[in-house]
Formats: C-alpha cells, structure tokens, sequence
C-alpha cells in the first residue's frame, strides 16, 4: 500500500471516514472545523487507515458531532505525503514531531495557533500534499491527513459504495 521515497509516501489503498448520513454526498468535502492541522477556513479531509482508527479518533471529537454517524469507504492515490512515523522524513522536511502532536484543541478555543497548523505550513512549502499521522489514541495505527485533492495533479479520492 504504502512506497517509500527519500522524503515523502506514495499512497494508494482504501481509507475511511466518519460521516453524518445527512450529508453523505459531502463526505470528500473535508473538514469545515477546525481540526489539528487545519483552521476552519482550509479544507482538509481526515481520513484512517482502517475502521479501528476512525473509531479512535472519534474518542478526540465526540462533543462537536452528531450521534449518528456511518464509516464510509474512500478510494486513494496521492504522492508526495509526508510519513510524520518516519524519523528521516521528518528530519529532511524540518518537522519535530512534538510540534505534531502537541495539544490544539485548547490554542484554538484560546485563538491562538495550534504547533500543529504550523507543521502544515512548513509541508505545504516544501510541496508535500498531505501527511501520514500516527494515531495517538491507539498506537499502532495512523491517519491520513489530505491539504487539497481532486484537482490536477493532486490527490485523488472518490467514495466507494
């Protein structure tokens, strides 16, 4: 699923994300909150790599979403994504990974900037598409974090039924 590069992942596979039936036709939309690497004005579609990591990251939002949710299927090529779990990519793009992981919620309740949204900054720069993010609530599994897709050149996703 995943070939690695001297700096940065390919990826290709199937992911999954927790969506309110509601709006099921604006599951690739991406996230309109706020989110660890995202403010509430940059589009950003969090995925997982397996059903476990949706459920493990929904123990970090449980107060800002619906009670009914589904996990959806999402098809997925992208290059050029930035494995945080791997110590030489993350040295080679100038990441430390405490800044990752560091707490968001609060600096954004605060209005502040998150460390996190700067670690997007600085891959964004550097022309890195998205990250690979190690889950913190079930070690050993990992999320998929997309900066833009669907456009030329970009990571493509589509919904599987």
């Amino acid at each position: 699923m995943i070939e690695r590069l001297p700096i940065h992942t390919d990826i290709n596979g199937i992911f999954y994300r927790a969506i309110d039936p509601l709006y099921r036709e604006f599951a690739l939309s991406g996230s309109s909150a706020p989110g660890r690497y995202s403010n509430s004005h940059q589009p950003t579609l969090y995925l997982s790599s397996s059903p476990e990591g949706v459920e493990a990251a929904m123990q970090t939002h449980k107060g800002n979403r619906s009670a009914r949710l589904e996990i959806v299927k999402v098809r997925v090529i992208a290059h050029k994504i930035l494995d945080l779990r791997n110590s030489e990519a993350r040295r080679a793009a100038g990441i430390d990974l405490n800044d990752a992981i560091s707490p968001w919620q609060e600096a954004v309740k605060e209005g502040g900037i998150p460390r996190s949204w700067h670690v997007r900054e600085r891959l964004e720069s550097l022309g890195i598409n998205g990250l690979i993010d190690p889950s913190r609530k079930a070690p050993g599994l990992w999320h998929l974090v997309l900066f833009s897709w669907n456009g030329s050149g970009l990571a493509q996703v589509s919904l599987i039924e």
